[in-house]
């Protein structure tokens, strides 16, 4: 059984790699989790984007133990206290308010809140959170954004998430301040749709490679 982490440190040293989900049937879930586990990437971040999220995150907690999976694209409080009912061990999101930070914090998960700008992350920095999402990686800047916070903000590591592939993944991988990046290509809706998840295995065995 695969470590709960206890911080958003703790999540962002899971893998290089941190699987993004969507998943649209609720009965693939626990195949998916098993294929990108078995693959070397135990952390998976599903997406609050479907119907199907809760009750996918809640069969991933039960059924498939070496999984650390966590609720994604968390805009509320609601949505929050909804994925650690649901048995999600963190929460990420797209972007942060004070008010969500609150919320996401009260239900005593680790989670790393979403920023795109340096404002925004020296807003959370003053309520002591150092470790974060970076979103959207490609259109705010990529590598290059990033590369030029190691200066002012050294204390901060992010997880990169939006655009980034399976080829430009190692180039945010090289950065010191970042401890892994998101990627929706180890679930490619066509591999997903068919069950073919010897193939997503594969995906994420390149992936759990990276070096970082």
């Amino acid at each position: 059984m695969t470590t709960i982490p206890r911080s958003g440190a703790d999540v962002l040293d899971l893998a290089p790699v941190m699987p993004v989900v969507v998943v649209e049937d609720a009965d693939q879930a626990v195949p998916l989790a098993r294929a990108l586990v078995a693959g070397g990437l135990p952390g998976i971040e599903v997406t609050l984007r479907t119907p199907a999220a809760l009750d996918a995150i809640e069969r991933v907690a039960q059924e498939v133990p070496e999984a650390v999976v966590g609720a994604g694209t968390v805009v509320n409080g609601e949505q929050a206290r909804a994925a650690a009912q649901a048995g999600a061990r963190f929460l990420v999101s797209p972007g942060c308010t004070p008010a969500l930070a609150r919320e996401m914090a009260d239900t005593g998960l680790p989670a790393l809140p979403g920023v795109a700008t340096v404002s925004e992350a020296m807003a959370l920095l003053e309520l002591g959170l150092t470790e974060l999402k970076f979103f959207p990686a490609e259109a705010s800047g990529g590598t290059a954004f990033l590369k030029s916070l190691t200066g002012p903000l050294p204390q901060v590591r992010f997880c990169p998430t939006g655009g980034i592939t399976a080829r430009s993944a190692q180039g945010y991988l090289a950065l010191p301040n970042v401890g892994c990046v998101g990627g929706s290509w180890l679930t490619p809706a066509a591999l997903v749709g068919e069950g073919r998840w010897d193939e997503v295995t594969e995906l994420a065995r390149a992936a759990a490679a990276l070096e970082r």
